[in-house]
């Protein structure tokens, strides 16, 4: 995956969101009769500009794309004309400057109900939550996991697919909860297991969870066969080939790509010798995998896919599709849980009950935007989403600076009568920027410590 497509996928989700964000707290202020001077995406410099309507609303796109603005006639801000005066922000009704404030976040949440909805109405592939046979010490070999079970239910919740199972799972191990699986062993019985979640600990919960419980998918035995090369890869540049068959690494046989895969991800930086089938001949090959972050693991990859027969796969996964009513219901319920959960997540983090290394600042999200989007529509409009509904969260939060902060002079103004002093507004301000800087800061230190150790 280039850096060229990485910046692009980044660039257009920002675009995306900061325009949706602003927008709703534009049509929200026209619709109150407030004045906008302008609408800006980005700070700074403006590198295009241009005016429309009848209040010749300045629309402008600026250098720096790392958020933006709605700018309104404000008489706290400078000398208001006369006759704009009543269409003044600052005259408004306590009520319209609230409606206007929470119409950002609004629209960003209304983003993601709207893209859940086109994904549940399109279908969404998922992996039958089918169970490999755990690992030996694992909490889901202590529980009983056997090769074969099928997840049909989370603490008497059904489940279809392996990312509802995550999602339930990471839910019950932020609470540190006991899980109870029903399963559809191999012989078709059903029964239950146990997951007991109270010992994890705040790093364990990063990373992989379902791995470190030992929940994995079955999957057909698969040959370690090269059926994809990435471009620019460490496969390309070594000389693997489409149809090449791996039968040994370091001397030692491979008899699938399972095996390979494990031998790779173990072996981040460090030159392996490969011995491969191609065209009835063995040749040797040397590569190095590059080493990648996931999570608080770092692991080796060499940008390389497995040839497999689709047929084998089908009974391995499922379409889920709902109708227009039903997608829409699940749309407002998700959005609802991934915004819960996120605020939950964030007072975790307070409280020192989780790591602020899951703080992920815009290097992160710019690798994430390119991740999804080199693997196709569906799963990039879910990460516009998740990423939207995260932005809804944070403006939301009562920090002068935000809207949440707005929103909440605005609710001290309901219940005292009038407006809070400039003075208290001035000291929040710069309490507020301290907050905002130690949270950006934070999260540009995770960003690089996660490029430093890959």
């Amino acid at each position: 995956m280039g850096l060229l497509h990485t910046v692009a996928s980044f660039l257009v989700a920002l675009g995306v969101l900061i325009v949706v964000h602003e927008l709703g707290h534009y049509l929200v202020a026209r619709w109150c009769g407030v004045k906008v001077l302008r609408f800006s995406v980005g700070f700074g410099r403006p590198l295009a500009a241009w005016r429309v309507g009848p209040d010749r609303t300045e629309w402008v796109v600026a250098a720096v794309p790392l958020g933006g603005y709605v700018k309104m006639v404000d008489e706290r801000e400078g000398d208001v004309a006369p006759a704009d005066r009543p269409r003044a922000f600052n005259r408004q009704s306590v009520w319209r400057r609230i409606a206007i404030v929470a119409a950002g976040p609004v629209a960003n949440f209304l983003l993601a109900i709207l893209l859940y909805w086109a994904l549940f109405m399109s279908g969404v592939q998922e992996a039958k939550p089918i169970l490999a046979a755990p690992d030996p010490g694992t909490i889901a070999a202590q529980a009983g996991v056997a090769r074969g079970d099928t997840i049909r239910a989370i603490d008497d919740e059904p489940v279809a697919g392996w990312q509802e199972v995550r999602w339930r799972l990471l839910q019950l191990a932020l609470d540190r909860k006991s899980a109870r699986l029903e399963v559809v062993d191999a012989r078709g019985a059903i029964d239950s297991r146990t997951l007991d979640l109270s010992r994890f600990t705040a790093d364990e919960l990063e990373g992989d969870l379902l791995a470190k419980l030992g929940l994995r998918l079955l999957r057909p035995d698969v040959p370690a066969v090269i059926g994809k090369v990435v471009p620019g890869s460490v496969a390309e540049r070594g000389g693997l080939a489409e149809g090449d068959r791996v039968v040994a690494i370091d001397g030692a046989r491979v008899t699938s790509w399972e095996a390979l895969v494990a031998k790779i991800r173990a072996s981040p930086g460090r030159t392996l010798v490969l011995e491969v089938e191609r065209d009835g001949q063995r040749r040797r090959i040397e590569l190095t995998p590059e080493a990648a972050t996931q999570g608080a693991e770092t692991i080796g990859r060499i940008g390389a896919a497995p040839h497999v027969d689709p047929e084998s796969l089908k009974e391995y996964y499922l379409d889920i599709r709902y109708g227009p009513v039903a997608a829409a219901g699940k749309a407002v319920a998700k959005t609802w849980e991934m915004s819960v959960f996120s605020l939950r997540m964030l007072g975790k983090m307070i409280v020192g009950e989780i790591s602020w290394r899951n703080l992920s600042g815009p290097v992160t999200i710019a690798d994430y935007a390119g991740q999804s989007a080199s693997l196709g529509l569906a799963p990039y409009l879910s990460f516009l989403a998740l990423i939207s509904i995260s932005l809804g969260v944070l403006n939301l939060l009562p920090i002068p600076l935000l809207d949440g902060g707005h929103l909440m002079y605005y609710a001290i103004e309901l219940l005292k009568g009038s407006p809070v002093s400039e003075r208290v507004m001035e000291l929040g301000q710069r309490a507020g920027l301290a907050v905002l800087l130690f949270l950006m800061a934070f999260a540009f230190y995770n960003d690089i410590h996660r490029l430093l150790s890959s």
